[in-house]
């Protein structure tokens, strides 16, 4: 079998921040790296769990609702996917994921889609957390360019 995408690029020098992926047809997927690869800290699932709730809302509410795809962890806790239509630009989706970011930062009430006929693993989940890592990767973000989004190495 072929070697994906994603395990071609060389996690020993990624960093945290915001990466342009792949992009299949008119579908781009960016690379949101929250946590420095193999660096021994990860995203702890009752956070992350949170953050994924919270993250889907928002983006599927906002006004680039339609150019949403997915949104969804990596396996290896240490970031997001986020897919979405290439009708938005790189400095839209940076605008997008700053202004999705700062609300979960800021979230206060009940976590959307968290209750047992909502959700598969509805007792999972950490707000605290999840705004934890919003303020992170908010921070990550702040001087982030469209430029900046290319992978190095």
């Amino acid at each position: 079998m072929k070697t994906i995408k994603s395990f071609q690029v060389d996690h020993t020098k990624l960093q945290k921040g915001l990466y342009l992926s792949r992009v299949d047809g008119d579908c781009v997927t960016y690379d949101i790296r929250m946590c420095t690869p193999n660096g021994g800290i990860y995203l702890q699932n009752a956070g992350l769990h949170t953050f994924e709730h919270l993250f889907a809302t928002y983006v599927r509410n906002s006004a680039h609702s339609d150019e949403v795809v997915y949104v969804g962890p990596m396996g290896c806790r240490t970031g997001f996917y986020f897919i979405a239509r290439d009708s938005m630009s790189r400095q839209q989706v940076l605008d997008l994921l700053r202004e999705t970011f700062l609300f979960i930062s800021e979230f206060v009430g009940q976590i959307p889609g968290a209750s047992k006929p909502e959700c598969g693993n509805y007792l999972d989940h950490d707000l605290n957390q999840a705004k934890a890592y919003a303020r992170t990767i908010c921070q990550v973000l702040e001087g982030w360019t469209p430029e900046r989004m290319d992978y190095e190495g």
